[in-house]
This record gives C-alpha cells, structure tokens and sequence, in this order.
C-alpha cells in the first residue's frame, strides 16, 4: 500500500484501532518522515487503558517519540465533545514539535459515514469539506476503504485493539456502519463517493466566498447586525456556520444554525442566547459577538 508522503517532522494519531496502526506501520517504513505518536485516552472507556499499552509498546518497539493525552470526559459523553477534546490535543502535541501536519487514518469508509451523518443531522456539507481540504490534518487513506486496511493488517501480522463502543448502535455513526454501510453493495458506494466529491468541491468554493463576505461582516469578532439583516437569509446563515466553524464550535444542526442567525437578525438589546461549549450570543443595539465569559466590547 503505497502512500505519498513528502519528507518532514509528521504528528500521527493513533488511536490503537486497525485503521491507525496499519496507516502508522505503512508511514514508520516510508525514509525520510520523522514521526511522532500521539494518543488520547478520553476517560470514556474503562478498558481504554490497553488501547493506551499498546501505541506506547508499540512507539517503544519503533523508537518512535510518542505523546499521550488524558482526558476525563466520562461515560455518555458526545462524539463532539469527545473529538474536540482530541483534537484540541493533537494540535498542541502538533504547535509543541513545530510538525507540518498531523496525519489521521481517515479512510473511504469514514468519508462515507460522514456524508449520512451531515444528512440525518442536517449539518449540511460542512463535515465534508474539512474532511476533504484541510491543511492542518492529512489523511493520506480518504480513497482506500475498510476492507483494505484489514487485509494489510492481517498479511503484516499488525496488532490492533478493538473498540468495545464500536458495536453500540447508540451512537449514529456506529448504527450507520453496522446496519447501512455494512448492507450497501459496493456499486452504491461508489455512486455516493461521486456525489460526495462533488458537493466537497462546490463546498469548499462556497466557503471560500463565505470568507471573503465575513470580511465585510465580522470585524473584530464583532457582526454588524444592519448588515447582517440585509443579506439573503441563505447567505446569512451560510456566514453563521463560518462563524461557529471559526470559533471551534463544530457542534451545531440547521435548527442551531437558524435560531443564531434570528437572534441577530431580532434579537432584543441587551439579551444573550445560549449555544455550546460555555459560549453565548450577546446582542446589542448595533453588534452583536460570541462570547465565553471575555467582557463584552458590544455596541
């Protein structure tokens, strides 16, 4: 399985899971990258401490450097929650060894999972877009499914661990995996790959004339209500998705999404909305701004 690579200081998320120890074990064989490990036990799983053994003896077996995160988020805790926590930590690993990327086992698969996930969830196409055109995050296994990795896997002898959430199905992405994916013959996958490529690529021409409208919109973390109010409400809403994306705040649906953009768009002087992650929409009279307990600079 041939990867290309350029030569570099690299962060590698392993998880301990197939996917990541068989991207690991390809890229610890491609001369000239210079790896460092990085592995969040999220304090959600009481087993999670063999997946946690495992990266570090095998980062040991290698002579790999290797970084390893603790967080103590707890049963029932969101696949949101749990991802920012992660990736919060990947990129301080990634700022701490001035890598170029972090590199993450991402496969075709899980491109697919998304684009249903958007889809239920309403979320639109923004799952896709970051998937796909990132510059912070490589994922050199997007095109190769499931099947292949396994393969690879068990023909090298690589040991993996298996997450024991990955059969729940009170997850969606688990339920979509197990009783949609796992059902679908490959022709229609490869038809839903199609689609997908193609609203990613639209998405990520629309994001980049989104940006340059916020520009005109949001100065200083401040959005110009009478401004705001005399856009089309798609746009409106589309700048308040960048917005939220802007701020980490990954988190939301089309309903999240439509209530923000009426807040500005009605909202009383003086009034704050709640949204996530400890963060508020403060109106005034002219802006309004998120905020997360920073004094308010609101006009």
């Amino acid at each position: 399985m041939d990867l290309t690579i350029n030569k570099g200081l690299y962060v590698v998320a392993v998880s301990g899971g197939v996917d990541s120890m068989v991207l690991l074990d390809i890229l610890r064989k491609k001369p000239g990258l210079e790896l460092v490990i990085a592995h969040f036990n999220h304090g959600i799983r009481g087993d999670a401490i063999k997946d946690e053994t495992l990266v570090v003896k095998t980062a040991t077996k290698y002579s790999l450097k290797h970084e390893i995160g603790h967080g103590m988020l707890g049963s029932g805790t969101s696949e949101a929650k749990a991802r920012h926590a992660r990736y919060d930590f990947l990129i301080s690993t990634r700022k701490k060894y001035n890598a170029k990327v972090i590199i993450t086992a991402h496969h075709q698969d899980d491109l697919i999972e998304t684009a249903l996930i958007s889809v239920f969830r309403g979320t639109g196409r923004s799952g896709l877009v970051s998937m796909i055109h990132n510059k912070e995050v490589l994922r050199p296994l997007i095109n190769i499914p499931k099947r292949s990795l396994i393969k690879y896997a068990e023909n090298n002898n690589i040991v993996w661990s298996e997450d024991s959430t990955n059969d729940d199905d009170i997850y969606l992405r688990n339920y979509i995996r197990r009783h949609i994916l796992n059902n679908a013959i490959d022709s229609d996958k490869v038809k839903l790959l199609r689609e997908i490529d193609k609203v990613a690529i639209i998405g990520n021409k629309i994001d980049n004339i989104i940006a340059t409208i916020s520009q005109n919109v949001i100065k200083e973390g401040l959005v110009s209500r009478d401004t705001f109010i005399k856009l089309p409400s798609e746009i409106a809403d589309e700048l308040m998705i960048y917005w939220l994306k802007k701020l980490g705040l990954n988190s939301f649906n089309r309903k999240t999404v439509a209530r923000l953009s009426n807040a500005i768009k009605t909202g009383l002087h003086g009034t704050k909305h709640e949204v996530f992650q400890g963060y508020k929409l403060e109106i005034g009279q002219f802006t309004a701004q998120f905020s997360n307990g920073v004094s308010s600079r609101l006009l």
